[in-house]
Parts: C-alpha cells; sequence; structure tokens
C-alpha cells in the first residue's frame, strides 16, 4: 500500500508502521525501496545520498547491531512531512546489549516515498 502525502492523523499514523515493520526486516534491499533514488539523510554523524549509499549504510548497521528491533512512534505531521520518535534495542558482538533512541525527521516526494530523513540517536549502554 503507498500512502501518499498529504498527511491525515490516520494515513501519517500507517506510514510510521510501514516504516517500523520494514526496518524490522533488516534487509536493505527493501527498506532502500521507501526512498527516492536521491534520497539525502543525515544519520547521527553520517551523510549519505541515493541508494547505494544507503544500501551499504544499512548493509553495515545491521551487521554491527545485532539482532536490531525498532519501535517507532508519530510525534508530528504535516501534508508532505512526518517526525516521529524510535527506539531501538541491539547488542555488538561481544554481547554487550545497548538501547538506541531519538527522533528522526521525514520530508515525502509526491508519489510517498521519502526524500529527506533526518536522525538524531542517543546510545545508551545497558546493563
Amino acid at each position: 500500500m503507498s500512502i501518499r502525502p498529504p498527511f491525515t492523523l490516520e494515513s501519517a499514523r500507517a506510514k510510521v508502521q510501514l516504516a517500523e515493520d520494514l526496518w524490522n526486516t533488516r534487509d536493505p534491499e527493501r527498506v532502500v525501496l521507501a526512498y527516492t533514488e536521491e534520497s539525502v539523510w543525515r544519520n547521527r554523524d553520517v551523510f549519505l545520498k541515493g541508494h547505494a549509499e544507503i544500501i551499504q549504510f544499512l548493509t553495515a548497521k545491521w551487521e554491527k547491531e545485532i539482532d536490531y528491533h525498532l519501535k517507532k512512534e508519530l510525534f508530528l505531521f504535516s501534508d508532505d512531512k512526518i517526525a516521529v520518535q524510535f527506539s531501538y534495542t541491539w547488542h555488538d558482538a561481544a554481547g554487550q546489549n545497548y538501547r538506541s533512541h531519538g527522533l528522526e525527521h521525514w520530508e515525502f516526494a509526491p508519489d510517498g516515498r521519502m526524500k529527506k530523513r533526518t536522525a538524531s540517536i542517543n546510545d545508551e549502554v545497558l546493563l
């Protein structure tokens, strides 16, 4: 199902759930299809543009962040923008557990794919 702007409360919530479900597949080739070919990202201190860079980034991310599980929640929205708060848990190869959390701002193309993603993320070591 393609959810396109302008967003309503119902469609914004559905878009967030679709994104959560997609990212939880941990499949970069599937995830990248939700983004425009020239999508621009800021993820922490990393700046990316386009499908090839996104796939490379997500592949490395999920090799490091083992058993990644994400939960997203709608924060606010406008016609073609959505903001979410999120948290995810994961562990590294040494078995150290983490919780990462933050905010994302999304901007969408008319076809419903994301053209801009800005993520601010903090990590918490779990004891």
